[in-house]
């Protein structure tokens, strides 16, 4: 199992197919003649890192240090889920045989494994820790984040981030059963016109709040106390990495499904780029993803109010003006996007992401057109906001430019 760990890749990440079973025999030697408490209670390796000393002469160790961030991440409850997430943690920082060494040096932890069934208790336990420290020589890139089902399973779901600009409501009929899963789309709403979330996905966290063992109310409450502030929103999706269902969503999507009949289980929403393994796809996506070649549309002052709603007015209002379309070239960079008449190269806005109030698709002729509302330089005071309306020539590529890649950069500026 390591040899494939290792011929794969240089840096191991949570696609790695060999990663899980990895793990999941880690876990079994760890298990294995663990003996249960004196009140029969079972007991997991969890709890036997978890009685480790955590200081020595130098104070506080790197295993304690991994189990205090063990103990406080809200998306665990059970020692399982603990242990799980402890072993990818000493993966990522390289100190898993560390962690195994000081268990073996710690007598009246190591006295819960039997002399004659356990692994760590045995004098063949020596290929084991030699094995564990080639793990430790290896590159781990996991993201620690998406924790959310190692109570149940090793294999992790499809984890994504949507960035969402200040709004009224998102549009979003849930289900709570300890997770928080998306029942419902309210047509027309800012959930069902962006795409980006599908009924039975679930949402694990919102603006660092986490949603895992939520009860009725929780989450509602959560996007109230929240409405007007940009929102960070943390998408597990029901469809795995390999298209499948994820596993451990089947027995709540059946009850999903009892829930709402009708439910309907489309297909996954694309908010990346337009690259693929193969690098980036020509036909739309130049310059390392982030040029695209758009029409400008034309733009038009359109108030005091720049909140999303007014995009599906303010659009019809740049379109009725007939004004000639310019072919740009729109290059959303790290912390401002500009846009270049691209016959002559002449550059005709930039505009850093905090000036950008919202951005969104034109949802009712038309899905290519898409726009941004923009504090407007035309007025005299900047308190009147701009409409920038452009068309992308497939609605794919008008998905690709829609508020997940902008805000991304929009909330490393604000923060």
């Amino acid at each position: 199992c390591v040899l494939n760990l290792q011929s794969d890749v240089e840096m191991v990440s949570d696609t790695n197919p060999h990663l899980a079973s990895c793990c999941e025999l880690i876990e079994l030697i760890l298990r294995k003649g663990l003996r249960p408490a004196l009140s029969l209670v079972h007991r997991d390796y969890w709890q036997c890192f978890e009685q480790l000393p955590h200081q020595d002469h130098c104070g506080l160790t790197a295993l304690s240090l991994a189990v205090e961030q063990t103990k406080v991440c809200r998306k665990l409850l059970s020692a399982q889920g603990r242990g799980r997430y402890l072993l990818r943690l000493a993966l990522s920082r390289k100190a898993l045989a560390q962690f195994v060494t000081h268990l073996l040096h710690t007598p009246r932890v190591l006295e819960w494994y039997s002399p004659v069934l356990s692994v760590l208790r045995n004098e063949e336990f020596v290929p084991f820790m030699s094995l564990l420290l080639v793990l430790s020589h290896m590159e781990f890139k996991l993201d620690m984040e998406n924790c959310s089902f190692l109570d149940e399973s090793w294999l992790l779901p499809v984890c994504e981030i949507y960035e969402v600009v200040p709004c009224r409501e998102l549009g979003m009929v849930l289900y709570i059963s300890g997770r928080v899963l998306v029942l419902n789309l309210i047509p027309g709403s800012q959930a069902h016109v962006d795409k980006f979330v599908c009924p039975g996905d679930v949402i694990d966290e919102i603006n660092g709040t986490s949603l895992r063992n939520s009860k009725c109310g929780q989450a509602g409450a959560t996007l109230s106390r929240l409405r007007g502030c940009p929102l960070s929103i943390c998408v597990l999706r029901w469809r795995a990495h390999d298209g499948t269902v994820y596993r451990p969503l089947i027995k709540l999507l059946r009850v999903l499904r009892m829930e709402n009949p009708t439910l309907q289980l489309g297909p996954a929403p694309t908010q990346q780029l337009a690259t693929t393994e193969q690098g980036p796809s020509p036909s739309h996506c130049l310059k390392e993803g982030s040029v695209y070649i758009v029409q400008f549309l034309g733009k038009a002052n359109i108030g005091m109010f720049g909140n999303k709603e007014v995009l599906q007015h303010a659009i019809p209002h740049v379109l009725q003006k007939n004004l000639p379309s310019k072919e740009v070239l729109l290059d959303m960079k790290e912390t401002h996007l500009t846009c270049t008449d691209r016959p002559s190269q002449v550059e005709l806005f930039e505009h850093h992401y905090p000036e950008i109030s919202c951005v969104g698709r034109y949802d009712q002729q038309d899905y290519t057109i898409f726009a941004f509302c923009v504090d407007s330089p035309e007025t005299p005071q900047p308190t009147g906001f701009c409409c920038v309306v452009l068309r992308a020539s497939t609605i794919k590529e008008c998905e690709d430019n829609q508020p997940h890649h902008w805000l991304q950069a929009y909330r490393v500026v604000c923060m």
